[in-house]
């Protein structure tokens, strides 16, 4: 048993490896050998703010584990400008608790506890990544970028992996924020990155968009997408019913969140659009800001899993709109990443070792 921190983590996995476990991690999917459960939160108000517990699990029977991944925030609603945001912290503002507990399925051992930062920006980046590869056009060149966070970096390391991206453009709210991020990942990819001061100046003229905000609003317009571009989000709050009646072709990675004919007592979609338990009254839940179920949520759109296995064509045409929504199978993403980086990790002998007596016991439950 041991703990693997974020700087084991990014010691071990680059993007390239998580691009090929996500992907064999789908073909596993497709096979029935690997499962996932959708996102649960919990919400409960903590007047101003409110405090959400959320978790969502995985199993990989090829790499021989499940993993469930845990997070503990509190949440503060805030309005920049015209868009409106959710920000998260644990005790206070820079400060996350997300962990990844990862067991064995061949004898229920628990193998590893380890931090969910690092790996969190990777696997949704390697999503998009593979996103891109299954539904953009393969001569994509152009990428505009909206935001420049943790996931903005990771998506555009992943898609210029995919693609031949020759030139990015990238808007963020805040001037330094865009421009930091336009010098940092220049030098990373070797790319010309043009910060711009508005949203559409990103869009225009890009074959692959990126919104990669934690707006709860949206932050891209309808009108402004062009014939054969692709589009892909982190949030389903980031396009309006106007994106999605431009697009030729919608697709997800899977189910990411329960629909229920008859939903228990006390449940809704929060604001993430995931579905949640609540501890409170009704007016308390109405001070939730709510993501409105979509198109994107509708259980019959096609998956990449798939594109993959050819059960579903996907982008048939280079003027085609493509439009990924970027969430599902969090879990089995948990299970394949953080199993890929557990592995590499003892390989190298890294790792804290926490005592195994500590996690298991000789009182039967």
């Amino acid at each position: 048993m041991i703990f693997l921190t974020n700087e084991h983590v990014q010691a071990v996995l680059d993007m390239p490896s998580c691009l090929e476990t996500m992907e064999e991690a789908y073909r596993e999917l497709n096979e029935q050998r690997a499962g996932y459960r959708p996102r649960i939160d919990f919400y409960v108000p903590q007047e101003p703010h409110y405090y959400r517990w959320g978790t969502m699990e995985g199993a990989s029977r090829k790499l021989g584990v499940f993993a469930i991944r845990m997070k503990s925030d509190m949440l503060a609603w805030e309005r920049q400008g015209e868009f409106q945001t959710e920000d998260k912290y644990c005790i206070r503002r820079g400060t996350y608790c997300g962990l990844i507990f990862l067991l064995s399925v061949k004898n229920g051992e628990p193998l590893a506890l380890m931090n969910d930062g690092y790996l969190q920006h990777m696997r949704v980046g390697a999503c998009a990544g593979l996103g891109a590869k299954y539904l953009s056009r393969k001569d994509s060149k152009v990428l505009g970028m909206l935001g420049s966070g943790g996931m903005a970096r990771t998506y555009a390391t992943a898609i210029s992996l995919v693609r031949p991206i020759e030139r990015m453009r990238v808007f963020s709210p805040t001037r330094e924020n865009r421009i930091r991020y336009a010098e940092e990942m220049t030098a990373k990819l070797g790319v010309e990155i043009e910060p711009v001061d508005s949203p559409q100046k990103a869009v225009q003229g890009a074959d692959i968009v990126a919104m990669t905000t934690d707006s709860l609003v949206p932050v891209i317009k309808g009108e402004w997408l062009e014939p054969g571009m692709h589009v892909t989000n982190v949030r389903s709050n980031e396009a309006g019913q106007d994106v999605f009646a431009r697009a030729d072709v919608m697709a997800r990675l899977g189910s990411s969140t329960f629909v229920f004919e008859n939903p228990p007592p006390n449940t809704f979609g929060g604001s993430d659009g995931m579905f949640g338990y609540f501890a409170g009254t009704e007016e308390e839940k109405k001070k939730v800001p709510r993501a409105p179920l979509r198109e994107i949520d509708n259980a019959n759109i096609g998956t990449v899993p798939d594109i993959m296995s050819s059960r579903w064509a996907g982008r048939t045409g280079d003027r085609q709109i493509t439009f990924l929504n970027n969430q599902g199978t969090q879990g089995l993403q948990f299970a394949a990443v953080g199993g890929k980086a557990y592995e590499l990790a003892k390989a190298k002998g890294l790792g804290h070792p926490l005592p195994l007596e500590w996690f298991v016991q000789n009182i039967r439950d």
